[in-house]
């Protein structure tokens, strides 16, 4: 038997952990916690966002960067989510190290292992629709193998609306592009 809810208690799962990082006018850092987004197309990525500190930021600097966060990282990615930029500084507050990425006029911050450097190709107030193109990605070699991105070694975590959590994404349980082939 199932049980109704309302609309606005719908659980839509997995939503990431992405931690958004600008600089203001004075090029101080900032980060946010966002829970909605996806790569929306190769080299894309699409976030959800209501109107932050942030998304002031990207206004004014037309660039972010999107960390994941990680088994490793989940109580600064928490305070991302929890702070106010207006308010504080949050990265020095949460004893973040920063550097200027190569790419965009934006922060890399160095204790989140995976990072997009990303242009903002659109910002709607209105929607709260943010899309920004990939022009570069940063994987710290301890997340490595074969040269590409090992998720066990990433261990990133989503977030949970239902039960208000944070979780890890778990192990492979199966071959994309191959394991349907059997009921062709």
């Amino acid at each position: 038997m199932s049980v109704e809810f309302e609309a606005k208690k719908s659980v839509i799962t997995p939503e990431g952990v992405f931690i958004i990082g600008t600089y203001d006018e004075n090029g101080v850092p900032n980060a946010m916690n966002a829970a909605w987004g996806a790569q929306s197309d190769y080299g894309e990525i699409t976030l959800f966002l209501g109107k932050h500190k942030t998304t002031d930021n990207i206004e004014k600097t037309g660039a972010f960067t999107v960390a994941f966060g990680t088994v490793d990282t989940v109580r600064i990615s928490d305070y991302f989510g929890v702070e106010t930029g207006n308010k504080v500084n949050k990265i020095e507050k949460a004893g973040c190290h920063v550097r200027r990425s190569a790419h965009v006029n934006a922060p890399i911050i160095e204790e989140y292992p995976l990072t997009l450097e990303c242009k903002c190709r659109k910002w709607d107030p209105e929607t709260g629709v943010l899309v920004g193109e990939i022009v570069s990605m940063q994987a710290d070699e301890s997340i490595l193998t074969d040269g590409k991105v090992d998720q066990a070694k990433l261990r990133p975590i989503i977030f949970d609306a239902a039960g208000l959590t944070y979780r890890e994404v778990g192990g492979v349980v199966g071959k994309a592009f191959g394991d349907g082939l059997a009921l062709k």
